[in-house]
């Protein structure tokens, strides 16, 4: 590989050219070699590739590739864990409702045998309104 860095005039920047004799096509950018991934520690950045030895390149692109894996599987395991916060929430949520249901259900039930037995209390003592009713009028009638 050789690579020839030059100033055309002071004014402008400077260019950089790179070329090999071997078949490196592997290398299309200088710049794909700057890639850093903000996920990952600095340990585990990937390390630029010696750009002469294809094995090098292919290994230093299958670690971006694993990297970006990493940092889409990171985002996806972020984005579930959300979905379980929430969904977690609702459970709660629902376990409440549940129980103010079960109170309800139970209020419900007391409250209808407690009508129950009041109707019956009032049939009852309308039947014996009645008859005292009909005794005293014939009390009244026989005097």
């Amino acid at each position: 590989m050789i690579t020839s860095t030059r100033r055309v005039s002071p004014d402008k920047s400077e260019v950089r050219i790179a070329f090999s004799l071997d078949n490196t096509s592997d290398v299309k950018d200088v710049e794909d070699l700057s890639q850093t991934f903000p996920d990952l520690e600095q340990r585990l950045q990937p390390v630029p590739p010696c750009v002469s030895l294809r094995e090098s390149v292919q290994v230093y692109k299958d670690h971006c590739r694993m990297a970006r894996e990493f940092h889409q599987v990171k985002h996806e395991i972020s984005t579930l864990e959300d979905c379980k916060r929430k969904l977690l929430a609702e459970l709660v949520e629902d376990e409440k409702v549940a129980v103010e249901i079960a109170r309800l259900e139970e209020e419900f039930r007391h409250l209808t045998e407690e009508n129950r037995t009041l109707v019956t209390v009032h049939n009852e003592r309308a039947q014996q309104l009645k008859k005292l009713c009909l005794t005293n009028q014939t009390r009244q009638n026989s005097s």
